[in-house]
């Protein structure tokens, strides 16, 4: 049994959007690891009150967390520290038993009038997470958990995969085969993220991600009040850190498995 986490960056508006890209990313965790992976996490939370005064308890988000913006600002720690905080998180995280999934919707090469980008997104995440499970124990299953803001969406869309489910075949467009999503139990349940260590991780991998493909497709500049406290090369540099928990193989024609959609 795994547990999955999932959060997002951007939003999943199409035609109209505030972000050219959305991001789902899964953090997820073979149940019997989960209890050592909170305890390494809560100790490291309360290493980095005791060095830099961040609270214990305080939910990060990442984007808010290195622009200093609420409710970080009243902390009173400087760019520098932010930065070395953040890069210590990385860190951490390279060592922790989980293993990352992040999907990518590049709204910018959207050629269909509709396009529903938060079905599309959350459908190839299941089929990823399914894919990588079944290789390692065809009989293992697993429980996705959200922030509660889309859960209703989410719920439909898994619902449908689970009943019908076309897979495109690679090399082959236009065509696909049906494979029924079975190892997925439940709907996706809610949790605020206030409340989940691991929604927040996910957070943090999200924002990754949205950079990273930001800059591949070169579909922005990194924005200016973000430029005066990190570069592009930063967020490779953070990346290729957290290598050994991306889960790689979620896409072969990405050097961080990182999948985005539309081809």
């Amino acid at each position: 049994m795994y547990l999955g986490y999932i959060d997002e960056s951007g939003d999943d508006g199409f035609p109209n959007y505030s972000s050219p890209i959305f991001v789902l990313s899964v953090v997820y965790i073979y149940y019997q690891k989960w209890q050592e992976s909170y305890r390494k996490i809560f100790e490291f939370r309360e290493h980095l009150h005791l060095i830099y005064g961040l609270p214990k308890k305080q939910e990060i988000h990442t984007k808010e967390f290195i622009l200093n913006k609420k409710p970080f600002e009243k902390l009173g720690i400087n760019d520098v520290n932010r930065v070395n905080i953040f890069e210590e998180y990385c860190t951490f995280l390279s060592n922790l038993d989980i293993k990352v999934i992040n999907v990518a919707i590049n709204k910018l090469a959207i050629k269909k009038a509709k396009y529903d980008v938060l079905d599309t997104s959350f459908s190839y995440l299941i089929q990823r997470i399914e894919n990588t499970l079944h290789h390692l124990d065809s009989q293992s299953k697993f429980l996705l958990i959200t922030d509660p803001g889309r859960v209703g969406k989410m719920r439909s869309t898994s619902r449908r995969i689970q009943r019908i489910n076309y897979i495109p075949v690679k090399g082959l467009p236009g065509t696909s085969y049906r494979k029924e999503i079975n190892q997925l139990i439940e709907d996706p349940l809610p949790k605020d993220s206030d409340q989940s260590f691991f929604i927040q991780i996910a957070d943090l991998f999200a924002f990754l991600s949205y950079h990273y493909v930001r800059n591949k497709y070169a579909i922005s500049p990194l924005p200016n009040r973000m430029l005066r406290i990190i570069n592009d090369q930063k967020i490779f540099n953070w990346l290729n850190l957290l290598k050994p928990v991306l889960n790689l193989k979620a896409s072969s024609s990405d050097p961080y498995g990182i999948v985005c959609y539309p081809k």
